[in-house]
C-alpha cells in the first residue's frame, strides 16, 4: 500500500523531472491510497477519456441522418463533427492549467458533469442551432477533464515501470475510441436513432463522476500553482489554435484566398507569436515556452502532433472509402479497419512494459517506422480491393501508432517538475487533437480535391471511385511521409538524457534514485 509523503519529500526524486533536470515527485496525496484505488483511478481516467475521444468519430456515421430530421446544411453537418474537436483542442492548454490550480479530481468531475450537459442538450436539441451549442459544450468537457486524467494516472501510480504500464493502458483507451467509434455509430444509429449516439453519454458520466468520487484521491494544489491564473496567456493560446484550424476547415468551402480564411490565418498567426512573447514575460504563465527549446520534450510534442494528423485521417478517409468506393454499410466499413483498433490496443498495452526494456527512444522511433511502412504499403487499395489483401497492413498501421503513445507521453512528462504536470500533459493533449483537426482537413481536401461537388456522401460512380482511390493515394503518400520524417527527428532528439543527482564517484544518495527505484503498487 501507499502512504502519503510528507510535503518536505518533494526533494525524494521518485517521480516526473524538474525542468533544470532534478528530480521532483507529484504533491503528497491527502492520506494513503491502497492499490484498489490506484487501480480505480486508471479505470476513471481512462473511461473518461474514451468517451471524449469516442465523441470525434463516433458522431460520422449519424450525419445522414441528422441532416435529413433536422433539415440540415452538409455545411452545417460538417460543424456538427468540426465544433466539438475545436473546442476541446482550443482549451486544452488552458484546461490543464487551471486543474494544476483549482484541483485535478475536482475539475475532472467537473469537466464529466459538463460533458454530459452537453450531450444532453445535443440529444434532445430540435434544430441545428441547438446541436451545434451542445456539441460546443461538449467540447468543453474534455479540455477540462483529459489533461486531469494524466496527471492523476502520474501521482497515484509511484512505481516507474507500473506508472508506464498504466499510461499504456491509458493510451489504449484513446486508440479504441478512434477505431471503435464509426462502428459503435453505426449500431447505436440502426438501433436505438442517431439521438442515442448522445444521450447515451448522460447516464455513463453520472456513473463516472460517482466512480470519480469514489476512487480518486483528492490532490493539494503544488505551492508553484498557487499564483493568479494567466487569462491573457489562455486567451492568445485559445485564439491561436481556433482560428488557424477554423481556416482550415473552412478553406475546403470558402476558397484558400477568401478573405475570411486568409483573415483566420494572419490572426491566429498573430496570437500564436503574441502568446510567445506574452509567456515569456509573465511572472506565472500559462504554458513555460523554454520548454520547447529542450529537444526531448520538443521532439515529443512534435510527434504527438504528427502522429494524430496521419492516423486519425487514415481511420476517417479509410471508412470513407469502404462507404463511398465499396458501397459497405456504414457499419461493415467500421468492421473493415478494426484490425487498426484491435492493433492499437495490444499494441499500446505492450508498450508500458517494453519501454522500460527497449528505451522511450527506440520504442518510438520503431512505432513510426512501422507506422510509416505500413500506410505506404496502403497504397494497394483500389476500387476492388478486398479486406484480406490489406488486412496486415491495417494491423501494422495501428500496432506502430499504438506503440508511440507510452513513449510520446513519459518523454513529454519528463521535461515539468509536479507544479508544471497538468501543463505537459495538457500541451501535448492540445497537440495530439491540433493534429487531428488538421489531418481531417487537410488529408480530406486531398482525398476529395478530384470529385465534383467536393465530395457529397453517397456511393460514387466509377469515374468518381477512380478520382477518390487517386486522392486517398495522395492522402497516404502525405501520411507516410510525415511518419517516417518524424522518425528521423525523434532518433535524432528523443536521446536519453543523463540522470539527474549523479555524483561524481557515480553513487547517488537514496532521495535521488530514479523513478521506480524502492516503491510500489499494489506489491
Amino acid at each position: 500500500m501507499l502512504t502519503a509523503r510528507a510535503s518536505s519529500s518533494w526533494t525524494s526524486g521518485r517521480l516526473g523531472t524538474h525542468a533544470d533536470g532534478m528530480r521532483a515527485e507529484p504533491p503528497a496525496l491527502d492520506g494513503a491510497i491502497g492499490p484498489a484505488d490506484a487501480w480505480g483511478t486508471l479505470a476513471v481516467a481512462a473511461v473518461g477519456l474514451f468517451l471524449a475521444v469516442v465523441s470525434t468519430t463516433v458522431v460520422s456515421v449519424a450525419l445522414p441522418t441528422i441532416g435529413r430530421d433536422l433539415h440540415a446544411s452538409p455545411a452545417a453537418l460538417q460543424w456538427v463533427v468540426d465544433a466539438y474537436v475545436l473546442v476541446y483542442a482550443s482549451l486544452l492548454v488552458a484546461g490543464g492549467a487551471l486543474g494544476d490550480r483549482l484541483g485535478r479530481k475536482g475539475l475532472f468531475m467537473a469537466g464529466t458533469a459538463v460533458f454530459g450537459a452537453g450531450s444532453l442538450v445535443t440529444g434532445l436539441a430540435p434544430a441545428t442551432g441547438t446541436l451545434l451549442a451542445g456539441r460546443v459544450l461538449q467540447g468543453l468537457g474534455p479540455a477540462l477533464l483529459v489533461p486531469g486524467s494524466l496527471t492523476l494516472i502520474r501521482t497515484v501510480f509511484e512505481d516507474g515501470r507500473r506508472r508506464a504500464m498504466a499510461i499504456g493502458l491509458w493510451s489504449t483507451a484513446s486508440g479504441l475510441a478512434l477505431a471503435a467509434g464509426p462502428p459503435l455509430g453505426g449500431l447505436i444509429v440502426a438501433g436505438l436513432g442517431w439521438r442515442w449516439v448522445f444521450l447515451l453519454n448522460v447516464p455513463l458520466t453520472a456513473v463516472l463522476v460517482a466512480a470519480a468520487g469514489r476512487f480518486v484521491p483528492r490532490i493539494p494544489r503544488p505551492e508553484a500553482a498557487r499564483g493568479p491564473f494567466d487569462w491573457p496567456g489562455a486567451a492568445l493560446t485559445t485564439a491561436g489554435v481556433a482560428l488557424p484550424a477554423f481556416a482550415t476547415i473552412q478553406g475546403q468551402d470558402a476558397g484558400w484566398t477568401s478573405a475570411p480564411v486568409l483573415l483566420a490565418f494572419a490572426a491566429g498567426t498573430a496570437a500564436l507569436a503574441g502568446f510567445t512573447w506574452w509567456e515569456r514575460c509573465a511572472r506565472q504563465p500559462l504554458v513555460d515556452v523554454t520548454l520547447f527549446l529542450r529537444p526531448r520534450f520538443a521532439a515529443a510534442n512534435l510527434v504527438a502532433l504528427v502522429v494524430f494528423f496521419a492516423f486519425v485521417g487514415a481511420i476517417v478517409y479509410f471508412s470513407a472509402f469502404f462507404q463511398q468506393v465499396q458501397g459497405r454499410s456504414p457499419v461493415g466499413a467500421g468492421l473493415e479497419v478494426s484490425a487498426i483498433g484491435v492493433a492499437y490496443a495490444v499494441a499500446a498495452t505492450l508498450s508500458g512494459r517494453l519501454v522500460h526494456h527497449v528505451g522511450e527512444r527506440a520504442l518510438l522511433v520503431t512505432g513510426l517506422l512501422v507506422g510509416g511502412a505500413a500506410t505506404l504499403g496502403l497504397l494497394r487499395l483500389a476500387p476492388g480491393t478486398g479486406t484480406g489483401a490489406v488486412w496486415w497492413d491495417f494491423a501494422l498501421l495501428g500496432a506502430g501508432i499504438g506503440l508511440c503513445g507510452t513513449p510520446i507521453t513519459t518523454i513529454a512528462m519528463s521535461a515539468v517538475d509536479a507544479s508544471r504536470a497538468g501543463m505537459a500533459s495538457a500541451v501535448t493533449n492540445a497537440l495530439r487533437q491540433v493534429g487531428q483537426v488538421f489531418g481531417v482537413a487537410v488529408l480530406g481536401a486531398l482525398v476529395y480535391a478530384g470529385l465534383p461537388g467536393g465530395g457529397a456522401p453517397g456511393r460514387l460512380d466509377p469515374d468518381g471511385a477512380a478520382a477518390f482511390v487517386r486522392g486517398l493515394h495522395h492522402a497516404l503518400w502525405t501520411s507516410a511521409a510525415a511518419l517516417l520524417a518524424v522518425a528521423a527527428v525523434a532518433a535524432l532528439l528523443c536521446a536519453r538524457e543523463r540522470p539527474a543527482g549523479r555524483l561524481s564517484a557515480g553513487r547517488r544518495p537514496a532521495r535521488e534514485r530514479p523513478a521506480g527505484e524502492g516503491s510500489r503498487i499494489g506489491g
